[in-house]
């Protein structure tokens, strides 16, 4: 492991502790990865505008900001999905230079409470990215952990794989 990754994978730690003091931190997790055939900066240049989520994730048709600056931590965005609901979300923590962000779900349609994740893309080394998703929350009152673990993970999964269908050469 590289003295850069090293100081990458701190700084990503640091500012998720930093985020999840803000919010309650879930019981529960998600952690999922995707190879991506092409560059952190050119990935990073789509996964990393906060209110852009619409441009590479297949359910969600629209994204628009609901207070704040793009990119800056407090930003809220409210994003709408094909299926006419809407999630709202604030922006915990923001890196350019370590390509990567957190942010809390404040209301969803989504089976989870006290949601806190964070998105980061990391050189594989060999000329391509990974793009990591990773999640705390606790399960919805009245809804199964499994159940709100199985949502969550397909919302990465399809977000993940449409990201790697994009950058496929």
């Amino acid at each position: 492991m590289t003295t850069r990754t090293v100081l990458k994978t701190a700084l990503t730690t640091a500012l998720m502790l930093t985020s999840l003091s803000t919010f309650a931190a879930g019981n529960l997790s998600v952690d999922e990865q995707v190879s991506v055939n092409a560059s952190p900066a050119t990935v990073w240049k789509m996964v990393g505008n906060f209110n852009g989520l619409d441009v590479w994730h297949p359910v969600v048709v629209g994204s628009d900001l609901k207070s704040g600056n793009n990119n800056e931590v407090d930003a809220e965005r409210i994003l709408s999905l094909g299926n006419g609901g809407t999630i709202l979300e604030q922006l915990t923590a923001y890196s350019d230079s370590d390509n990567s962000y957190s942010y809390a779900i404040l209301e969803s349609p989504l089976p989870v409470k006290n949601y806190e994740s964070t998105i980061s893309v990391s050189d594989d080394g060999k000329g391509k990215s990974i793009v990591s998703w990773s999640s705390t929350f606790d399960a919805a009152d009245g809804v199964d952990d499994q159940a709100a673990i199985d949502a969550i993970t397909g919302v990465y999964n399809a977000g993940l794989n449409q990201l790697q269908k994009d950058f496929a050469q």
